[in-house]
């Protein structure tokens, strides 16, 4: 798998005003309560996906909230989250960060602060072994074709945005999304490399669709309300830090992903 590019990312710290007051500084509260509450997906492999056998979270942006809560000297509290409850959970202070590689997008921009990036992925597609309609990636967009999605995820904008002939299904969850594919109600689903490889690692009938060039290519980052340099700044430095003496480097490989490490 060929290491995507860095490129410049547009974040909303030279748009934003600076809010932070004393009486309402994250950074302290954060570190008064001894606990940093971190937003994550459960259902995201390779990043934030909870066992279903144990119960136990793994994955890099799991592993990067440990070691953020170390370098702040307080424990680590995980809220379960959703790219569709993104915004309600981020905006209502249901937690002090999302960190399960959010794609940077402009919607998103508009409403949420993002760190700089540490990851980025193309757009992949997941079929069946049996399915004879779809063998590459120019067979998608096809008259006929059904193009599942999950509803709420930047799959579901970019893919409105680019087909012209394929029909697309949104669905309420991954899981809805996959089983539209498995049962053959839809032809492929829409997804990024870290879940095409729970995918491949776990589903049998599951089949890889690789874009022939750069498809969509998505910088992926942490994001939180905003407002409140102190905190903003101080995941800033912890992003910068991670790169620069291998932690993210390390996380990545433990789980699969050092092809979509931004390492600057």
């Amino acid at each position: 798998m060929r290491r995507l590019a860095c490129f410049a990312v547009v974040t909303l710290a030279a748009l934003l005003p600076a809010v932070s007051t004393a009486s309402d500084n994250r950074l302290e509260r954060i570190q008064s309560s001894a606990a940093l509450r971190v937003c994550v997906w459960p259902d995201y492999y390779g990043i934030s996906w909870r066992n279903p056998k144990t119960g136990e979270l793994s994955g890099i942006d799991v592993d990067l909230a440990h070691e953020l809560a170390k370098d702040l000297g307080v424990t680590v509290q995980f809220v379960d989250s959703s790219f569709a409850r993104l915004f309600d959970d981020v905006l209502d202070d249901r937690c002090d960060v999302a960190m399960f590689a959010i794609g940077i997008t402009p919607q998103r921009q508009a409403k949420l602060r993002f760190t700089s990036p540490h990851l980025a992925s193309d757009i992949y597609a997941i079929t069946t072994r049996g399915n004879r309609r779809i063998r590459n990636w120019d067979d998608i967009d096809q008259s006929g074709i059904i193009v599942a999605v999950a509803k709420g995820t930047l799959h579901e904008t970019v893919m409105r945005d680019k087909l012209r002939h394929a029909e697309l299904a949104v669905l309420d969850t991954p899981h809805a999304r996959e089983q539209e594919v498995e049962s053959g109600r839809a032809d492929v689903f829409m997804t990024d490399y870290p879940y095409s490889q729970r995918m491949l690692n776990n589903a049998n009938w599951a089949r890889l669709i690789t874009p022939t060039g750069p498809y969509h290519v998505t910088p992926y980052a942490w994001a939180v309300a905003p407002g409140d340099d102190d905190w903003y700044q101080r995941l800033e430095q912890f992003v910068a830090t991670i790169k620069r003496d291998g932690r993210l480097a390390e996380a990545a490989r433990r789980h699969g992903l050092t092809p979509i490490v931004m390492p600057h």
